[in-house]
C-alpha cells in the first residue's frame, strides 16, 4: 500500500459517515434554494444546476474527513486527542487543522522488550528501561547508527 493510503485508512468510519451527510445536506439545500429564489435560476440546464449544487459541498466534505485525520492521527501520537479535534473543529478557514499539521509530534516507537509505547528519541523505556536505541556511554542521551563520537558531549561511540 501507499504512504496516502495508509495515512486515509486511519479516518474513522463515523468520519465518513458524517462527511457524506454534511455534503448531502449542502446538495439538497443547493439544490432547492438558489433555483427558487432566483428566477432565472429556473432556466438553467440540469448539468448547470447538479455543478452548482455538486462542487459547493466538496470543501466541507474534505474539511470534515481531515477533522477526523487529526482524531485518529493526534489519537495514535499519544496526543491530546479531544483537545486536538476541537481545535481543527472550531478555528474558522482549516487554520485548527493547519495548526495540527505544524505543531503535531512524531510517531510513538513499541518497545522490543515489553511493547510500551515510548516517543521517538527516548534512548529507555520508560516502563521497563530496556534500550530503545544506542546511547551515549558518557551523557546516556540517544545518538544515531553510525557515529562515532556523541554530537552532544563528544565522547567516543564504542563501535
Amino acid at each position: 500500500m501507499s504512504r496516502f493510503r495508509d495515512e486515509v485508512s486511519i479516518i474513522p468510519r463515523v468520519a465518513y459517515t458524517i462527511a457524506t451527510c454534511v455534503w448531502l445536506g449542502f446538495f439538497a439545500l443547493m439544490m432547492e434554494l438558489p433555483f427558487r429564489l432566483d428566477p432565472e435560476g429556473r432556466r438553467w440546464p440540469l448539468a448547470g444546476k447538479l455543478a452548482m449544487s455538486i462542487l459547493p459541498g466538496l470543501p466541507l466534505f474534505i474539511l470534515v474527513l481531515l477533522i477526523g485525520y487529526v482524531y485518529a492521527d493526534a489519537k495514535r501520537r499519544g496526543m491530546r486527542y479531544v483537545m486536538w479535534t476541537l481545535l481543527a473543529a472550531l478555528i474558522p478557514n482549516a487554520i485548527g487543522v493547519i495548526l495540527y499539521f505544524v505543531l503535531r509530534e512524531p510517531l510513538l516507537v513499541n518497545c522490543p522488550h515489553c511493547g510500551a509505547q515510548a516517543r521517538r528519541g527516548f534512548p529507555f523505556c520508560p516502563k521497563c528501561g530496556g534500550a530503545l536505541a544506542q546511547s551515549c556511554p558518557q551523557c546516556r542521551r540517544a545518538v544515531e547508527p553510525g557515529w562515532t563520537h556523541c554530537g552532544y558531549c563528544g565522547a567516543a561511540l564504542n563501535g
